[in-house]
């Protein structure tokens, strides 16, 4: 297999993707994600006073779950507006998590700083992926755990991804998100400096009012739809729209006008050496 991600431009492409999350609000659709990061902490089971690392945080979700546990937590994304509403959502409920911007891709922390980190569909989509993994590593402590939630090949998440790729392709030599959804991507990118890698499948459910709710959600709030559907005419724009709700519906197990979503997904907890 070829591997051309050496001539990945990383910064321009961190740069763009950037610009890309920040449009929409992130926060709408992270809602869906609470399970998940309840579910990861339950497995990682940070306990009270250890440091925790939210690692491409956006809103906050799981950092805000994390520090119900009065842990020393720190969360962390390179998009400015989603820190900002990380910070809102933690003084709403009286929490005190150290919110800052930086990239996961070179994390402003000393070597061994923390004894858990988390990081809920967000490191993922770092685009130099071999950064991005040796970062969560160097941060983490001997002996400490990697608590990862993200989307696998298949499922609604596979079928999701494809059908924005093919009305926009991803930059070439960059490795799919999905490969974190994989024993072989996480031991390539993992295996070196972990004792132990844990992953399992599990279910989270997407409640809309709709399929159409679903699509329009999305379209209004989530940053990759929201730029794809603006470099497309309104006939390619309309076929999009179409193929989101036909994946929406693909895994819908309502059966009363609602949208009740399965989505897979991969949990994994890594404890490094």
């Amino acid at each position: 297999m070829t591997d051309d991600t050496d001539s990945a431009d990383y910064d321009s492409i961190t740069k763009g993707q950037r610009e890309t999350w920040a449009s929409g609000d992130f926060n709408e659709i992270s809602r869906q994600n609470v399970v998940m990061a309840e579910t990861l902490c339950e497995a990682v089971d940070p306990h009270p006073g250890e440091r925790v690392l939210d690692v491409a945080c956006g809103s906050g979700t799981a950092a805000l779950v994390a520090e119900r546990r009065y842990c020393d937590v720190t969360g962390l994304d390179y998009v400015p507006e989603l820190i900002e509403r990380a910070k809102t959502r933690a003084r709403a409920n009286g929490q005190e998590i150290d919110f800052r911007v930086g990239d996961a891709q070179d994390l402003p922390f000393p070597d061994d700083s923390f004894d858990v980190i988390l990081s809920v569909y967000g490191v993922q989509f770092a685009p130099d992926q071999e950064r991005a993994a040796r970062e969560l590593l160097r941060v983490c402590k001997p002996g400490g755990r990697i608590g990862l939630a993200g989307p696998i090949p298949d499922g609604w998440s596979g079928d999701w991804f494809a059908t924005h790729a093919r009305y926009v392709p991803p930059p070439p030599g960059v490795q799919s998100p999905l490969r974190w959804g994989t024993d072989e991507g996480l031991d390539e990118l993992l295996g070196a400096d972990t004792r132990t890698i844990d992953s399992n499948r599990r279910t989270a459910l997407q409640y809309y009012r709709s399929i159409d709710h679903a699509v329009d959600v999305f379209s209004t709030y989530f940053g990759p739809t929201i730029r794809a559907l603006e470099t497309l005419d309104a006939d390619e724009r309309e076929r999009l729209r179409n193929d989101l709700g036909d994946v929406f519906e693909r895994y819908n197990r309502a059966t009363d006008g609602t949208a009740i979503v399965e989505n897979q997904y991969l949990q994994t907890v890594a404890t490094r050496t």
